[in-house]
């Protein structure tokens, strides 16, 4: 499942909503990624996410796709919001669902480093006295 989205979400609602129907699953990776309040060598006051939501939706489809085929995934949930976001908010949920640790936590991290260098998203930091268009790295 793949949402983009504005509003907040609450990840263990969010995962028991998938786990609940997948008996077969012993291992669920995760990785929530929040909004620091310290980057570049300032205090960071918010941030703004854009993203071009279409191809952002057939880039996470593809990138899912080719993880649940290479680790054998009984599912795979990528939650990721846009719009202006606070310190401490949540940003990302990644959640990879198999059988055995080893691939779940193998795909949560190739779909982690693909959000963070090559998904449609685009960040910009607000500090108090300037902000900064951010360069997509792993």
């Amino acid at each position: 499942m793949i949402k983009i989205q504005k509003k907040n979400f609450n990840l263990e609602k969010e995962i028991k909503n998938i786990k609940d129907n997948l008996s077969s699953v012993g291992a669920v990776s995760s990785f929530i990624g929040y909004v620091r309040d310290f980057n570049n060598n300032e205090d960071v006051k918010s941030i703004c996410l854009e993203v071009y939501y279409e191809m952002a939706i057939k880039e996470l489809a593809k990138i899912k796709n080719n993880a649940i085929k290479k680790w054998n995934l009984a599912d795979c949930l990528i939650i990721h919001r846009y719009g202006e976001l606070k310190v401490s908010e949540k940003i990302v949920l990644v959640a990879c669902f198999s059988e055995h640790r080893k691939n779940s936590f193998e795909a949560c991290k190739y779909i982690m480093d693909f959000l963070k260098k090559d998904a449609p998203f685009w960040k910009k930091e607000f500090y108090y006295k300037r902000s900064s268009w951010l360069k997509n790295t792993i």
